[in-house]
């Protein structure tokens, strides 16, 4: 019964939040043109998710590494849906690069919408990494940052797996640096048969960036080994000291 309030609670304010975000977009496109105000509407709702449980917890360590000024790519490990609303209270306004089987979702398709994510098929990767590139360099020009799964899908296992390049060329063209972010918990948010797991914890770990000149200079797949590297270890670390 907890459970089911829960949903409804998290149900209702998304609805009221997703008709203010598209108030939002007609009102404020003029001048804000990062979406600043619509990603704040999102947080808003991630808040409701994680803050209903005073037992369900989110810990982000690594704030240091951020530079709210920045606009990076930032590239996460991904083991569930839960890592999209995670990492809403990072002070950065992102736009997520998703498949367009998340667009059907009821409210969650035209959220992605709102927020001008780039949405793409991943059917045909020569279509969708012209896209990733195109508009991920006009929101990195616009100041917004791209966040992008660089596995390309869920891990089954909870480790991370290969990473893809795509992440790491638009970095490159677009002179930013990468943020890599390691996630853990976020795939035991629920049980079996949707059931909250009221006593979750999520870790956010932000690793420092590799800077936009160090990105330039250096070859491609060194930098995609390094930050898989990198990752894995911290993955390691958080689980380990659990």
């Amino acid at each position: 019964m907890l459970t089911i309030l829960y949903y409804l609670v998290c149900l209702l304010v998304a609805l009221v939040l997703y008709v203010a975000s598209f108030i939002a977009l007609v009102v404020c496109y003029p001048f804000d043109k990062k979406r600043f105000v619509v990603h704040r509407l999102s947080k808003w709702i991630t808040d409701v998710v994680f803050g209903l449980a005073p037992k369900m917890k989110r810990e982000v360590v690594g704030m240091e590494n951020i530079d709210p000024t920045k606009a990076y790519v930032m590239v996460l490990n991904h083991n569930s849906m839960v890592d999209i609303l995670s990492i809403y209270n990072l002070p950065l306004v992102f736009k997520w690069v998703s498949k367009k089987e998340v667009y059907r979702i009821p409210i969650v398709g035209r959220l992605l919408f709102a927020h001008g994510d780039i949405v793409i098929n991943r059917a045909s990767a020569k279509e969708a990494m012209q896209l990733v590139h195109t508009r991920g360099k006009e929101w990195l020009a616009k100041g917004a940052s791209v966040s992008i799964f660089p596995e390309g899908t869920r891990s089954k296992d909870g480790q991370i797996h290969n990473f893809k390049a795509g992440a790491f060329i638009l970095a490159k063209d677009a002179e930013v640096p990468i943020l890599p972010i390691v996630l853990d918990g976020t795939n035991t948010m629920t049980r079996k048969g949707w059931l909250i797991n009221w006593s979750n914890k999520i870790t956010i770990k932000v690793l420092p960036p590799i800077p936009a000149e160090e990105v330039r200079s250096r070859d491609i797949k060194d930098v995609m080994t390094q930050v898989r590297e990198d990752m894995v270890e911290v993955l390691a670390e958080i689980r380990a000291a659990k």
